[in-house]
């Protein structure tokens, strides 16, 4: 994952303009906002309490919410969370940020393609 990363992928918001009715384009966009912040505290919070089954069922709900939007690089944090057969409380926590910093990455670039849908 590059830090300097900005998912959704570049020209996301023109698909999303191609493809949906602007009422329901920003309703995808709501609907992973809201997705994306839930799970990801969960993420976080299941790595600090080293719950791997619980910390897997959240990456796996980001991972889809991700890819619904083009967050190549979120989806692939979530996707080696998920994926990781380790119970090791080193690597739960190291999951666990490697998904929170790719969130974060992706939730500023949730505002600037919110942005681009308001002026196209």
């Amino acid at each position: 994952m590059t830090p300097d990363a900005s998912p959704p992928e570049p020209g996301f918001a023109d698909q999303l303009r191609r493809d949906l009715p602007s009422g329901d384009a920003h309703h995808v966009l709501r609907l992973f906002e809201r997705d994306l912040a839930t799970l990801s505290a969960a993420i976080a919070e299941a790595a600090q309490a080293r719950q791997a089954e619980r910390l897997r069922r959240a990456a796996h709900a980001l991972a889809g919410a991700a890819g619904a939007v083009g967050a190549a690089d979120l989806g692939a944090a979530c996707r080696a969370a998920m994926t990781d057969p380790s119970d090791a409380p080193d690597r739960l926590l190291a999951h666990g940020r490697a998904v929170g910093a790719a969130a974060t990455t992706a939730a500023a670039a949730l505002r600037r393609v919110t942005a681009e849908l308001a002026v196209g």
